[in-house]
């Protein structure tokens, strides 16, 4: 397989995951999601305004641990010095980010394994929770990059290099920055403790560890310095991690589902990761452990150890040092794990691209998936379990032509397009949903009608009311004033003041937020206000002028 198609293979991978991961980007964007992504951006906006204060925190309340990510909402500021501040500002750093992690594969490894480098970037970048955290910003797809990059150093600085010193100071700094974006590098430490331990037993990668460990010891100390000078607590970013978990434990383990703690570190967590969608990486990783023609000087092991055990630290790790709390079984919790193991996937995928061995065992695993959940994620793990099948199936068929069988470029090719076309099935088909927060729509009415120099009082949802300074760039208009719909009675205009009512009809009927937060329809919030006339209206977003006593 060594024609000018195949070499080309990660590069037309990589074209096809960035248009994707563009189109979804702008097509399924659905604004702000949650508390933490306004809190972010709002730090963003600080840091831009110069408003941005460390303050320390002497009688160990609960403070807010965004704020201590930096590497977060950094970059966003200074987007919002050059572009303004809107969402997709807000969003162009987790977006970067999600496609650096494609650029990285390829750079790895689109000339020594091409299967390899295509197949792990769209495993990868077309696996849905992927996508979905290109839209919101938060720090999963963000320490995703610095995860892979630092295990990319690690990598290339113990191959035999001019410079494995400068890889190590590399290593040290890219595991730096992604503590500073999110804790949960520490996924990582036991591969790396235990790469350690083997380079010393077998006193090998000398000059690459001394520098590592030089670097980061350095690096710990300046950042433990600093929380000692500003806060008096060398340790207040741990302390806070407790605080938080404390403070949580109600809906964790630590006390609100100790019943379920047995089924969490045994079974759950494989019903889960093929429940969201990543039954697939898994299978094919698993399948390099039954390679039976081992490649020499292959990286498969080094990403089949690190994937491993950071599943490992995911099945079994605690978000607590004092309790053992296991980490909650969300989509983005995964993002640490992914890049490894979708790495080892490509491997496990360039054995069977080669040999064509394993396809009854990978396609009926697939299948097995599909007929567990029958749901809309079987579709995809339908489509390549019939593949995996067919391709076995046809190797035992002397009808099929020698140019497809396993070892060819075609063969490779037609491999790769399953693959992209059966993962890209999700995507694709939230991309034509229509949106569930109708964001833009109400962007723009606040735009164009809730604007200097309007005077007077903005009736909102209980969603809305927590973050409508975001569609100001954070700087209301002086003379505008929000409440909820509830407060309609309590409210008195001065004179020359006006009063609108707001109705976002998605979000009053999105199912994330009428679960808790929202306990009303459009219907009885259009009664609140019986005397109204309606001053604008885009898709679902309707405002209303109404008229209350003054």
């Amino acid at each position: 397989m060594h024609s000018s198609v195949f070499r080309r293979l990660p590069d037309l991978a990589l074209l096809l995951v960035v248009a994707l991961t563009v189109a979804f980007f702008f097509l399924a964007h659905e604004g702000l999601y949650d508390l933490d992504d306004y809190l972010y951006a709002g730090y963003a906006h600080q840091l831009a305004s110069g408003t941005f204060h460390v303050r320390s925190d002497p009688l160990g309340l609960l403070h807010d641990p965004l704020k201590e990510r930096p590497l977060i909402f950094a970059p966003v500021a200074l987007l919002y010095q050059l572009f303004g501040t809107d969402i997709i500002t807000t969003t162009l750093w987790p977006l970067a980010c999600t496609l650096g992690c494609a650029v990285v594969i390829w750079a790895l490894y689109r000339r020594r394994e091409p299967v390899v480098a295509a197949g792990a970037m769209l495993l990868l970048n077309l696996h849905y929770f992927t996508l979905d955290l290109t839209r919101y910003l938060y720090p999963d797809n963000i320490l995703m990059f610095w995860c892979l990059c630092s295990a990319a150093a690690l990598l290339t600085g113990r191959r035999p290099t001019q410079a494995p010193r400068l890889w190590g100071v590399g290593f040290a700094l890219l595991n730096f920055a992604a503590f500073l974006s999110k804790e949960t590098i520490v996924y990582y430490l036991p591969f790396y403790l235990g790469l350690l331990v083997f380079d010393l037993w077998k006193r090998q990668h000398r000059q690459f560890w001394v520098a590592a460990l030089g670097t980061g010891i350095l690096l710990i100390t300046l950042y433990l310095s600093y929380y000692q000078i500003f806060t008096n607590d060398a340790f207040y970013r741990v302390h806070l991690i407790e605080h938080t978990n404390a403070y949580l434990k109600e809906g964790n383990f630590l006390q609100g589902h100790q019943d379920k703690l047995l089924a969490r570190v045994t079974y759950l967590p494989v019903l889960f990761f093929v429940g969201i969608g990543l039954g697939a990486a898994l299978v094919l990783a698993v399948s390099v452990v039954f390679n039976r023609e081992p490649v020499p000087d292959s990286d498969a092991s080094f990403w089949m150890a690190l994937g491993f055990s950071t599943l490992a630290f995911f099945w079994l790790g605690s978000t607590s040092l004092s309790q053992y709390n296991p980490i909650t079984l969300l989509p983005r919790m995964t993002t640490p794990v992914l890049p490894p193991l979708c790495l080892a996937a490509g491997f496990g995928l360039r054995n069977f691209v080669r040999t064509g061995r394993g396809g009854w065992l990978l396609g009926a695993s697939l299948l097995a998936c599909a007929a567990w959940l029958h749901n809309s994620v079987s579709v995809v793990y339908a489509g390549l379990g019939f593949y995996f099948v067919a391709t076995a199936l046809g190797n035992q068929l002397s009808s099929v032509p020698r140019r497809l069988r396993p070892g060819t470029t075609a063969f490779a090719t037609l491999t790769l397009l399953a693959l992209a076309g059966c993962l890209a099935i999700r995507p694709l088909y939230f991309m034509g949903k229509p949106s569930i927060s109708s964001h833009f729509d109400q962007n723009q009415i606040f735009r164009k009608h809730l604007q200097a120099p309007a005077q007077g009082v903005v009736f909102v949802d209980d969603y809305l009311i927590s973050n409508y300074d975001f569609y100001y760039g954070f700087q209301v208009p002086q003379g505008l004033s929000f409440r909820r719909y509830w407060a309609r009675d309590s409210v008195r205009l001065a004179p020359g003041q006006r009063a609108w009512l707001l109705l976002n009809r998605s979000t009053l009927t999105n199912d994330e937020l009428t679960r808790k937060l929202i306990r009303y329809s459009a219907d009885s919030v259009l009664r609140w206000f019986p005397q109204r006339r309606p001053v604008a209206e885009t898709g679902k977003v309707t405002l209303y002028e109404v008229f209350i006593n003054k």
